[in-house]
């Protein structure tokens, strides 16, 4: 195609989208304003016992000892998020979500996915070191009514992680409608510190996510030209799938395991008493030393954890987890604890990479607007080959979001996820990262005009991802792919 063509028809296509944009922005005819609250027609009554679901631990088959084998269904439900509805859902062996698989550092792991709906789907280990043809993105599809074997030995810290669908333009409707699960890695540091250990009592998962419920409860996948350019926002926020739901809790320290598992929408989580607690780990596994904080923001797919000293309430009391100033759930004091646990200031030694022992530095510049987003100028291509990388070696990647060069109407920040490992972050417009974000990272938050430097060595072989995890963004091509040899 001619240049000047070419580029006739990029720019005619922007302006289209731009004009149609704008009738969405102005007439507030589209959806998902982005402001929790807003719809005064949703149906928002949880239904009567409200607990907090806590998703099941996985069997483990394997009874041998630094082997572990679990079974995944994927299949079609049917689940009450409102009092008198049911919604139209998907899950891992349950209608909604998906278990706990918890693994030990040095394990044997293989997973048995059958797939039993009537589409393709993949399941990729999100935030695990493994080989690409074990990491569930786009090239490993599992097709309706066959089974996936992937097998793996685990070889990371101990972390909180999670699995997800990573279908090639269908990610975003297979999370949405429910398919995302924890995937939690022990090793010896874990069982080492003094922290909250048992499952579902002081060490809670939570699974926060954004709906659009229609009047008759259920939660439709419809796409409107807001939600193409900026990513599907909700209008109301569930966590473990529950809406408005109720915690209960001994007086003590509780352990929150924090994961945005919501398509597009950053959370600013916090409590309604301004409390203080801190953070123990972020995407990849614990952090050197224990942050005070009062607020913790989590882009899509980032992951935190941390400690909330409760032993100063009294039976009767309740504290209230936000999203700035949106109440996302209660926690009730139910039982006088006697315990004393002090929170560790010291977690565990990491050691950074040496800039020394950089071997090359790479840019990716995630632009564009609409379907039509990009990083270094290219769209996602199954059969072209973006980067090539060399095995253990060190690299610096230089993450720049220039989409804020379109305007009001493309202002979005991009979170950029890789694929296959762990990284660091060293540097957000030439200053040092926040405190909480000097762990392992999988997944790292790019605002608009932002530039971001992270350090990785790719200690797995294969073809991986490295894409927006705005799930719209990534469908529509903002991903492109990298053999490590």
């Amino acid at each position: 195609m001619n240049k000047n063509i070419k580029w006739y028809v990029i720019i005619s296509f922007s302006v289209i989208f731009l004009i149609a944009y704008a009738a969405y922005f102005f007439t507030d005819i589209g959806r998902g304003l982005g402001a929790l609250g807003d719809d005064d027609n949703r149906i928002e009554e949880p239904l009567d016992n409200n607990k907090l679901p806590i998703p099941p631990l996985l069997e483990d088959k394997n009874p041998e000892e630094g082997k572990a084998e679990f079974d995944l269904k994927v299949q079609y439900g049917k689940t009450e998020f409102i009092k008198g509805y049911e919604a139209n859902t998907l899950g891992y062996n349950g209608n909604y979500l998906g278990p706990v698989i918890r693994v030990n550092k040095g394990d044997d792991v293989k997973i048995n996915i059958n797939n039993t709906l009537d589409e393709p789907t993949t399941v990729h280990w999100h935030g695990l070191e493994v080989a690409g043809e074990m990491d569930g993105g786009p090239h490993q599809v599992v097709d309706p009514n066959t089974t996936w074997e992937p097998y793996f030995t685990i070889d990371q810290p101990a972390a909180t992680l999670w699995y997800h669908p990573h279908l090639l333009h269908k990610t975003g409707e297979q999370v949405y409608k429910g398919l995302a699960g924890l995937f939690y890695i022990n090793d010896e540091s874990s069982e080492r510190l003094d922290i909250p250990k048992e499952y579902g009592v002081n060490d809670i998962p939570l699974v926060i996510q954004d709906k659009r419920f229609t009047n008759n409860g259920n939660i439709p996948y419809d796409l409107d030209m807001r939600d193409i350019m900026n990513g599907f926002l909700g209008d109301t926020v569930i966590i473990n799938g529950a809406l408005n739901p109720q915690l209960d809790v001994k007086s003590e320290v509780i352990r929150l395991r924090l994961l945005n598992g919501s398509n597009a929408r950053t959370y600013e989580f916090n409590f309604n008493e301004n409390n203080e607690f801190h953070q123990i780990a972020s995407d990849g596994g614990f952090l050197e030393e224990s942050v005070k904080m009062n607020v913790v923001s989590l882009a899509p797919a980032e992951r935190a954890e941390i400690l909330l000293d409760l032993s100063d309430y009294n039976v009767g009391d309740k504290i209230t987890l936000r999203d700035a100033n949106y109440n996302l759930m209660t926690i009730n004091i139910v039982e006088d604890n006697n315990k004393d646990i002090d929170i560790p200031k010291k977690l565990v030694e990491i050691d950074d990479y040496n800039k020394d022992e950089i071997v090359r530095s790479r840019e990716f510049v995630m632009s564009g607007m609409g379907p039509m987003v990009t990083i270094n100028g290219k769209q996602m291509n199954m059969d072209r080959i973006d980067e090539k990388l060399n095995l253990n070696e060190l690299e610096e990647w230089v993450i720049r979001n220039e989409s804020s060069g379109m305007g009001m109407m493309n202002s979005t920040p991009h979170p950029f996820h890789v694929h296959g490992v762990q990284f660091q972050v060293i540097e957000r417009d030439g200053g040092a990262p926040p405190l909480n974000e000097r762990g392992w990272k999988d997944t790292v938050m790019v605002d608009n005009g932002e530039e971001v430097k992270i350090l990785a060595k790719f200690r797995k072989k294969g073809l991986f991802m490295y894409h927006c995890h705005i799930l719209e963004h990534e469908d529509s091509g903002m991903m492109g792919q990298f053999l490590v040899e």
